[in-house]
């Protein structure tokens, strides 16, 4: 266990998210040493890049030359129902130490953290108690993993509780305030490592979710008259390729008017502005749009350079105008963010938005495809080669659109499968054996491929299996390589009232009961 004066060890700014640790301290980084509760209560948004909220953390330490290091994080939110708390902490714990061993740094001790603000008529002390068996919980989950907790605390209501003091009387009973956020000796060295605290989860998720005001209605009309437009056309071969043309323009349009708009400081403000420049037409267009594979990928490659910012700017205004009984269609445009956020370097924005996008639809496979490889520290650069190859082939002047046996970007030639119909979008084949999804791919595939032959654009699905295969990582538990047809185009609209069976995915982290986010698994890299 950590004394509350010994010393835990440096905070580095080898210490940022997504960075392996480095072999030791370099002589011109910054270095803050914790050596108290209160100094590691202080760390902890630092450490995740944000205050957490209704949340559960590990942070693992190294042993360096005898002093502590900080390696991977991992956040779960706390299950609201008890009897889960046990399997949320197993998976925490697990998590963390498996997905370190991936990385060659089993850790050797853990720092653990539950934070909850009180509820009404609930005060901080309450709270430290309520969470007394969760924090017991942590502490035997990575004792049985043979990495020990050396300190674990209670964050709530400005104050904090440590459960490790061995002295009695030495910790208040109401707890110890917390310090000014940003005021501390660490808050500088943060500061100075370029680690910035971005508020809140519940902040940074209302920048994705749907809106809730009186203008939901209207942007739910247009979208119901735009499927009724759109969804006969991208159902009709014939069609759907204009319509996929006509997205695109549509979208790039709106990236110009984002990126001449007069900026404005604060999150809040700027994302009303992107809501005033967006029409519920136009939304309401890219989010049916959108639903078709090809299209989405095509879209994916504004990644990088001038075009990123407004394109996450377009996907986040999108991922808010899913609203009413089209929340499933903000997988399509919260992946697109989330995929961004992270070829731009934001991790935290990418696993937020991309563990919503498998909220809205845990089927989504892009989504999860890009959530596992972010959560393991992939670099996203073979997808953006992937997309970067895709566009320039599909701009070049030599490029016919249609070729009858011409390979690729990937060098394999594939059928492309037409849009599936709404009623394809059932999960019930999966629900019978987890096989028939795949086996009418493979049907609509022999159809599409007798009408017309045409190359398949690259996958950046695919650039994810192969830069997990090229490091040893492992796909996510229970799935299976399938082919571009499974995971299908979705125009269609649900309507009021409309139901969807889905089978529960084995790739589903989630504790639960899980209160906070999505319930899948936030973690780190070590760094």
């Amino acid at each position: 266990m950590t004394n509350h004066s010994e010393t835990t060890g440096p905070f580095e700014n080898s210490d940022i998210p997504g960075r392996e640790p480095s072999p030791g301290p370099s002589a011109h980084d910054p270095q803050v040493t914790l050596r108290t509760p209160a100094e590691l209560a202080d760390a902890l948004p630092y450490l995740l890049g944000y205050r957490p909220e209704d949340s559960m953390v590990l942070v693992a330490l190294h042993d360096h030359e005898g002093r502590g290091r900080f390696g991977g994080r991992a956040r779960l939110g706390i299950p609201e129902n008890e009897e889960d708390w046990d399997a949320a902490a197993h998976q925490l714990a697990h998590g963390l130490v498996t997905g370190s061993e991936r990385r060659g740094t089993r850790p050797e001790r853990m720092v653990a953290y539950v934070c909850q603000e009180p509820g009404p008529g609930e005060s901080g002390k309450d709270v430290k108690r309520r969470l007394d068996r969760l924090a017991h919980l942590l502490r035997t989950q990575c004792g049985d993993l043979d990495v020990p907790v050396v300190e674990a605390l209670c964050i709530s209501g400005g104050r904090y509780w440590s459960y490790c003091c061995p002295t009695k009387g030495c910790c208040p009973d109401e707890g110890s305030p917390m310090g000014l956020p940003g005021t501390s000796v660490l808050a500088a060295a943060a500061t100075y490592a370029g680690i910035q605290v971005r508020g809140t989860l519940r902040e940074l998720r209302a920048r994705l979710q749907p809106w809730e005001t009186g203008a939901a209605l209207q942007q739910e009309i247009a979208l119901d008259a735009a499927g009724m437009s759109l969804v006969p056309r991208m159902l009709d071969e014939a069609t759907r390729e204009d319509v996929a043309e006509e997205t695109l323009d549509l979208a790039e349009r709106v990236i110009r008017r984002f990126a001449a708009a007069a900026p404005v400081s604060g999150t809040h403000p700027a994302d009303l502005r992107d809501d005033d420049l967006l029409g519920d037409d136009e939304a309401a267009t890219l989010v049916l749009g959108l639903q078709d594979r090809t299209t989405r990928d095509r879209a994916a490659s504004w990644m990088e350079g001038d075009e990123a910012g407004p394109a996450l700017r377009l996907w986040r205004a999108l991922a808010r105008r899913c609203v009413g009984p089209y929340g499933e269609h903000a997988a399509a445009p919260l992946t697109l963010a989330g995929w961004v956020a992270w070829s731009t370097g934001d991790e935290l924005e990418a696993r937020e938005a991309l563990a919503m996008a498998l909220g809205a639809d845990p089927d989504y496979l892009f989504a999860r495809l890009l959530h596992q490889a972010c959560n393991e520290g992939l670099d996203p650069e073979s997808i953006r080669r992937c997309l970067r190859a895709e566009r320039a082939e599909r701009t070049s002047p030599e490029s016919t659109g249609h070729s009858e046996s011409a390979p690729g970007p990937t060098g394999t030639e594939r059928a492309e499968p037409p849009v599936a119909t709404p009623g394809a979008t059932e999960r019930t084949d999966q629900q019978a054996g987890g096989s028939g999804a795949e086996e009418r791919a493979d049907a609509d595939c022999g159809t599409a491929t007798r009408r017309r032959h045409r190359v398949r654009p690259a996958d950046p699905g695919d650039a994810v299996r192969t830069a997990r295969a090229a490091t040893g990582r492992r796909r996510p538990a229970g799935s299976r390589p399938r082919s571009s047809a499974a995971e299908p185009a979705r125009p269609g609209t649900r309507g009021r009232g409309a139901t969807r069976t889905r089978a529960a995915g084995a790739d589903d982290s989630t504790a639960s009961g899980a209160q906070s986010g999505s319930g899948h698994l936030e973690a780190e890299g070590d760094g």
